[in-house]
């Protein structure tokens, strides 16, 4: 039996802004949003018994991929390129 809409009571408090409201309703995204997801390859997967293992992994390479750029930039800035002077 369908109700009219006007018999629907509206029990949303004023605060909540329904324009704003995502809805997915196919896909792998409907549980996950704001959430971002890879998927990795079976290999690799095998290595990471869960997400907590691949996040410290990741942000160990993160910290050394930015300790290397920082000892080469502090190298280059204690060794100047001479100019060629012909």
């Amino acid at each position: 039996m369908n109700r009219d809409n006007s018999e629907i009571e509206d029990d949303l408090r004023s605060e909540y802004d329904l324009r704003e409201l995502q809805v997915r309703k196919l896909g792998p995204e409907r549980k996950n949003f704001g959430r971002t997801t890879v998927r990795l390859e079976p290999d690799v997967a095998e290595m990471f018994p869960d997400a907590d293992a691949v996040n410290q992994a990741l942000r160990f390479l993160i910290r050394v991929t930015r300790d290397h750029q920082a000892a080469s930039s502090n190298r280059q800035a204690n060794h100047p390129i001479a100019e060629d002077n012909g």
